[in-house]
């Protein structure tokens, strides 16, 4: 097939595609793949240059193979070999704004598939039966973050094993630089690349067609000599098609330009008719008086924004920021100059869990409510066309410094430093910006932008930047990133996950710092201990010392229970050598002196783990398999307890009871609720399985995972609750009772 085919389906009657104008060569090629015809590639790689109109071809096929829009086409009007079978629509997961992960992972809830992790996705479809056919549009828009490189993962993790795939029919639009990699992996005969700017693929008939619709009246264009005498129409038609080299977006820009802005241009002039993006842009500001270069630099701040766009009011301050003087009367004398390159769109929240699918598993990940949709109702810019913004940034003299500028001047319009006050493109945009700038290391300080900036966009940032560039507060980011997106948490609720992470990573004053920032949070994170291995963890107390050992160790507690009869374990010392204080195992920290019970915290452990006491077997159990023990730290002080295991007190049932909150558990979340009105007041999701988990009567909750353990005290006032008969929990447990040493305390 080759462009010779356009004349021939023109020669036959055949009328064009109504949405693509032409491509007949290309469509046909399609359309063979999609029937599987002998002889066409399992894998079609479409691609070409900004502008070349990939979006479009493949928009116009896709209403093809769609059976509820076929019956809207005229489709016996078209050549039949450019119409695909009437199949079930193919699968079409879009990357656009998704990492490599979140677009996997769409892929797997489209179908079904019951995969934990990537590579089942890969092993599950090549099982399938029948094959599946799968369009990948608009690679090169993937990615939260456009300086993180994000159609390169696409590519690699997932279009290349999908590729291999014999089961997978795929068809993917991928940048120029990518088209050769993705096809490379392959077989020959099992896949074919497409290049629209290829001689054999070229359409110069109908980007006429295409330049000629767009100045009929009947597409709005004014009342002009050439727009209203077919003959000159056509005419100006083949003279802006024969410039533009076959691009279509020049030939869009060109069209625009005249007809938003018909005063001094002259048809015959074929100097005033662009051959290439760049030059649309000069002729434009040329034609009305304007220097190019300040058409180019009022543009530039948006060929730079992220996300769908950039919000009005940010637009003029960053624009004096890349020009390096006050552009404000070029901004306000400009906008005919730069509106045929400008799109105004309404910012839109996230309307579906898979717009931001999991990147981790099938959890589903999503952009939190909070960030993700705080631009929704207000009046966002954005260029055109990805091809217009590429122009503008390549033109200028240095990427970084523009960066830069945008950076700086984003940053000082966050109203004192305080990021609950700043504008949410800011919050959720500047890491962008500062990556691109190369600063976005000295960037990943401060723990306020940490918990208010959107997370998935956070994350792609700092996931770019080579690890061993990362501060301690970034890495801490990074690690907890995952459970930030997967819950879908609000601003506060990350922040208090952040600010339970910087304790187990020894970074307790950016924890504190979240508690200075107005946040309410539900816990304060009183120590963290990277213990392995623990399976229980339950809270009690040790007697007052001071008075006669003896006694103190034979005490039980109130309802004559003491830990060493407990059913999972006894209390535990430490090794010699540590140092009051301490938070890890080491040494022996002597009990309090004061007259008050000492509260604590007893961890099962595998016998032999440093400083534990062996919990001695019931009589008559002698059963193989790894023995217990018992490690004991203070409840509310980082430090670790030397103590007889007699001594441990558990809670009474009296005090349980009385306790104004309540624990439920799963598998990996927790959730602590005031038992007067059963209201949760704290929600905890952790990214490992929690392996124990309890809560004291004064609201101390101790949680073990396999990273290790953690003491949160809640801060929530609870509600009064009935003096005489305590408020009981309706309504049955989300899960058993916790394995500490006497189960959960709620």
């Amino acid at each position: 097939m080759s462009a010779s085919d356009e004349g021939n389906a023109a020669a036959a009657g055949y009328a064009p595609h109504p949405y693509v104008g032409g491509r007949t060569a290309v469509l046909r090629a399609l359309a063979a793949w999609r029937m599987r015809w002998p002889g066409a590639p399992r894998v079609i790689v479409l691609t070409g240059n900004p502008g070349s109109g990939r979006s479009r071809l493949l928009t116009g096929f896709l209403m093809m193979c769609d059976p509820g829009y076929r019956k809207q086409l005229p489709l016996d009007d078209l050549d039949p070999a450019t119409v695909p079978p009437d199949l079930p629509a193919p699968a079409v997961p879009s990357p656009a704004g998704r990492t490599a992960a979140q677009l996997l992972w769409l892929i797997s809830d489209h179908f079904g598939l019951n995969a934990d992790h990537a590579d089942d996705i890969f092993t599950e479809l090549a099982t399938r039966e029948e094959p599946v056919t799968i369009v990948v549009p608009d690679v090169d828009q993937a990615g939260p973050v456009r300086a993180a490189n994000e159609p390169v993962r696409v590519v690699q993790d997932v279009l290349k094993p999908l590729a291999a795939t014999d089961t997978v029919q795929l068809l993917a639009d991928v940048p120029r630089e990518l088209a050769a990699e993705l096809a490379g992996a392959l077989p020959r005969g099992q896949v074919q690349i497409i290049d629209l700017d290829e001689a054999e693929w070229a359409d110069p008939k109908g980007l006429v067609l295409h330049a000629e619709t767009a100045l009929t009246p009947e597409a709005g264009a004014p009342e002009l000599p050439y727009t209203t005498d077919p003959s000159a129409r056509r005419a100006l038609a083949e003279a802006i098609a024969a410039r533009a080299d076959g691009n279509r977006l020049t030939v869009q820009l060109a069209v625009q330009s005249l007809l938003m802005q018909p005063d001094g241009f002259d048809p015959a002039d074929a100097s005033l008719l662009p051959g290439s993006v760049g030059e649309a842009l000069d002729l434009h500001a040329r034609r009305l008086g304007a220097d190019p270069q300040t058409l180019r630099l009022l543009l530039a701040p948006l060929a730079f924004a992220e996300g769908e766009g950039l919000p009005v009011q940010l637009w003029g301050a960053l624009a004096n920021a890349v020009a390096g003087r006050d552009m404000s009367q070029d901004l306000a004398d400009g906008m005919l100059l730069a509106a045929p390159f400008i799109q105004p769109v309404e910012a839109s929240p996230d309307e579906d869990d898979d717009e931001d699918a999991d990147e981790d598993g099938p959890a589903g990940e999503a952009a939190d409510d909070s960030s993700a949709g705080a631009d929704a109702g207000r009046t966002l810019l954005r260029l055109m066309h990805p091809g217009l913004a590429e122009e503008i940034r390549s033109a200028l003299p240095d990427t970084r410094d523009a960066q830069t500028k945008i950076a700086m001047a984003l940053l000082e319009a966050v109203p004192q430093q305080d990021w609950s006050k700043a504008d949410p493109y800011i919050r959720d945009h500047l890491a962008a910006h500062t990556l691109d700038a190369g600063l976005l290391p000295q960037l990943l300080t401060d723990p306020g932008l940490f918990a208010h900036a959107d997370p998935v966009t956070m994350r792609a940032a700092i996931e770019a930047v080579p690890l061993d560039q990362l501060g301690a507060p970034a890495r801490t980011y990074l690690r907890t990133a995952p459970l930030l997106t997967r819950s879908q948490a609000p601003a506060e609720l990350r922040a208090a996950f952040l600010e339970s992470a910087f304790v187990e990573d020894g970074l307790a004053p950016y924890a504190e710092a979240l508690h200075q920032l107005g946040f309410t949070l539900p816990w304060r994170t009183l120590w963290s201990v990277p213990l392995v291995g623990v399976r229980a963890v339950t809270t009690g107390s040790l007697p007052p010392q001071g008075g006669d050992g003896a006694t103190a160790d034979a005490a039980g507690g109130p309802d004559g229970t003491t830990a060493a009869q407990a059913p999972d374990g006894t209390a535990a010392q430490v090794p010699d050598g540590a140092t009051p204080g301490s938070a890890q195992p080491g040494g022996p920290v002597p009990a309090s002196g004061s007259a008050a019970p000492r509260p604590v915290a007893a961890f099962v452990v595998p016998e032999g783990t440093p400083g534990s006491r062996t919990v001695p077997r019931p009589d008559g159990d002698d059963s193989e398999g790894e023995g217990r023990a018992l490690l004991l730290h203070d409840l509310l002080r980082p430090e670790y307890v030397d103590a007889d295991p007699a001594q441990v007190q558990l809670p009474s049932e009296q005090a349980q009871t009385a306790a104004p909150f309540g624990l439920s558990r799963g598998a990996d979340y927790l959730r602590v609720w005031a038992r007067a009105d059963q209201e949760v007041v704290a929600a905890l999701l952790s990214d490992t399985p929690f392996t124990g988990a309890d809560l004291s009567p004064d609201g101390v909750l101790v949680v073990a995972t396999a990273r290790g353990v953690t003491a949160r005290q809640i801060l929530a006032t609870p509600p009064p609750a009935t003096p005489t008969v305590p408020a009981q929990r309706t309504g049955t447990a989300d899960s058993d009772a916790s394995d500490g040493l006497e189960g959960d305390h709620s």
